[in-house]
């Protein structure tokens, strides 16, 4: 790991390369929607896009190249537990602070502790940490167990059946509940990841190649995608104090909540120091993953407070990651 000061000045250097696709291209978004160029209905088209093509691609792509044993260690227990608090204290507050329906609440959820691992986590941790290693099994830790259950909640709070509706929680609720790997791209891509990682498989060129090449589409049009519904101002609320509210509150869960609890698990309790401390905070003070609009999208619900948070985390985390990296990584 870079120490002193030229580790200091290329973490910040990191930290900037890394916002900048962030802000460039859900600034094209903004720019392309408020021009008009791609008609009323692009948002939504290409968000189906990320959700059903793109996004499933890059999930089989990189579950399939992933060791099974790829979760050991007490720097991913410890992430893990402050994305569980994370998540739950998101989940609570949306739900019983805020009054939203269950699969609001799971957005909220997704927002408090899903973080932005792969296009801003990636260059962050090479730079200040020297390797990713650490942000890889994040990354398929929130694929192959955060997302599942955010899902799970997700389709049990609108299609399957959600509050106010106890026959489709019996009977239909329970059918679609076993059947949604099956129905969700998502999740059934990450589970033929897994499969083809088990049996030690390699996809034939044929189809790993457009399989890479449809995944690299997924976090740009994402952010295209949410800087297409910035156009549109503030949603859910979000204008309102009470939006607001929402919003501040799921953003200082996210970037200083998950990362304090990362900090507490990781440090006192589990013992780790030097590096590998410094990635769990990194990781965990990460901000909000675009995932959680798409979802919100792809699921009906209004996604303006998910936009609002994936903002506002961004610009605070800039912030809290410059903190983590410079008060733990020896400045």
């Amino acid at each position: 790991m870079p120490n002193g000061r030229t580790g200091i000045m290329a973490g910040m250097h990191a930290l900037l390369s890394g916002f900048a696709p962030i802000w460039v291209l859900t600034g094209i978004g903004y720019a392309v929607g408020r021009g008009g160029l791609l008609g009323a209905q692009a948002e939504a088209v290409l968000g189906r896009f990320v959700f059903h093509v793109a996004m499933p691609a890059a999930l089989f792509t990189l579950v399939s190249k992933a060791s099974p044993d790829v979760f050991g260690g007490p720097a991913m227990v410890a992430f893990a537990a402050s994305t569980a608090v994370a998540a739950g204290l998101g989940f609570v507050l949306v739900r019983r602070v805020f009054g939203r329906d269950r699969a609001g609440a799971a957005i909220g959820a997704m927002a408090s502790g899903h973080v932005n691992s792969a296009n801003l986590g990636i260059p962050v941790a090479v730079q200040v940490l020297g390797d990713a290693s650490f942000v890889a099994q994040v990354i398929l830790f929130q694929v192959l167990v955060l997302s599942p259950v955010i899902l799970t909640l997700l389709d049990s709070g609108t299609r399957g059946g959600g509050d106010g509706e106890p026959g489709a929680r019996r009977g239909g609720g329970v059918r679609r509940m076993l059947t949604m790997p099956v129905r969700n791209p998502i999740i059934l891509a990450s589970m033929l990841g897994v499969a083809v990682s088990a049996a030690g498989l390699r996809p034939p060129a044929a189809l790993a190649h457009p399989c890479e090449v449809l995944g690299a589409a997924a976090v740009p049009t994402a952010l295209i995608t949410l800087g297409l519904s910035l156009h549109r101002g503030p949603g859910g609320g979000g204008g309102s104090r009470r939006g607001r509210a929402e919003t501040a509150a799921v953003v200082a869960v996210k970037t200083l909540g998950q990362p304090l609890v990362a900090l507490l698990v990781a440090g006192p309790l589990l013992g780790l120091s030097g590096g590998r401390l410094l990635a769990v905070v990194l990781c965990a003070a990460l901000p909000t993953a675009q995932n959680s609009f798409i979802y919100a999208r792809e699921y009906g619900l209004d996604a303006g407070p998910a936009r609002d948070a994936i903002v506002a985390s961004t610009l605070v985390s800039m912030v809290t990651l410059s903190v983590a990296a410079w008060a733990l990584g020896g400045g």
